[in-house]
């Protein structure tokens, strides 16, 4: 589990496709502090399992239904990805609860430049319409947020100077595919909702 508070931005080396999945060199720093073989990692918002590491990298692999669901099959080397690695519930926790379970890939339609920040405005599927709610949660690429405003099959994200420079929302333009996770409360009361309507 994780908090959608990125660490830090790692850049990918290398992409290598393998049958129905690709492999993943990826260069971090502060990521690679407490990380080791059999880690779990958010990569994009992606929960995957550290491979190997070595000083500077370490490896993953995104499989037939993560590439699927997500935009891990659009990296190329020199791309940049967040990067977080899992919570420990030792003290407070900033965000929310992200699980690097990816619900579907969003296209960013447009970048609004305020005074001080960016607006991002992200067109999703419209089966996930119920879990849009303004002021609500949601991770984009990993980095958890706050819904400013939705309309018409699109959702905006404000995104502060600071987190456009520690995430790779900094590189985003119009026409980028992000992955999103909505917030696991709503999913949960959906659930027991229809639960208990059989």
């Amino acid at each position: 589990m994780f908090s959608g508070i990125i660490e830090e931005t790692g850049t990918v080396k290398k992409a290598a496709r393998k049958a129905d999945s690709v492999q993943f060199s990826i260069s971090a720093a502060k990521t690679l502090k407490s990380v080791n073989a059999g880690s779990s990692i958010s990569v994009n918002g992606v929960c995957l399992t550290v491979l190997h590491r070595s000083k500077n990298e370490f490896k993953t692999q995104a499989v037939e239904e993560t590439l699927k669901k997500t935009n891990l099959g659009l990296l190329k080397p020199g791309n940049k990805v967040n990067l977080e690695r899992p919570l420990r519930f030792s003290g407070r926790v900033d965000g929310h609860f992200v699980l690097g379970h990816v619900d579907c890939v969003g296209v960013v339609r447009l970048v609004e430049i305020k005074k001080s920040s960016k607006v991002f405005w992200i067109q999703y599927p419209k089966q996930f319409r119920k879990y849009i709610i303004r002021v609500g949660s949601i991770a984009v690429n990993g980095v958890s947020l706050t819904i400013s405003d939705d309309k018409a099959g699109l959702f905006g994200v404000s995104l502060i100077p600071h987190t456009l420079q520690v995430t790779n929302f900094g590189v985003l333009k119009r026409g980028a595919k992000v992955n999103l996770e909505f917030d696991i409360l709503g999913k949960y009361i959906e659930n027991i909702y229809r639960v208990r309507g059989r």
